[in-house]
């Protein structure tokens, strides 16, 4: 069974964003990278650190004068949970209903189709 993501806010996203590209970071680094994005105080930051830190997404080295955040699970990793969520949530868990409505409301382009196409050929089988 594989280890469940905890939830996160699209705000902690943001966050965690600045995490991935660059850790272990402090509080003020994150502020910085934060401030040409978003229009938030310091103390914004500092409580979606803490946050993600309590929900155990962040994790805090201690051990220095000042503190420094790193992430302790992959991007690819959250991002595979939380799409895991939304088609759980808005598909009844199946993607195929969500493919469906891209394809029939012409959201993908032909490109993207024959990408999608190509990714599913090479799929290997699932043994029943």
């Amino acid at each position: 069974m594989t280890e469940k993501v905890p939830s996160i806010s699209e705000a902690e996203w943001e966050v965690m964003n600045v995490l991935w590209e660059k850790s272990p970071q402090t509080a003020n680094d994150v502020i910085t990278s934060l401030q040409g994005q978003k229009d938030w105080k310091a103390k914004t930051v500092r409580t979606l650190l803490d946050r993600l830190v309590q929900k155990g997404v962040a994790g805090v080295n201690k051990e220095q004068r000042v503190y420094t955040f790193y992430p302790l699970y992959s991007q690819d990793k959250c991002q595979r949970a939380e799409a895991e969520s939304f088609i759980k949530r808005i598909y009844g868990g199946t993607v195929k209903s969500m493919l469906v409505q891209f394809i029939e409301e012409d959201s993908l382009s032909e490109e993207d189709i024959e990408e999608l196409k190509s990714i599913l050929d090479e799929k290997p089988k699932k043994k029943k």
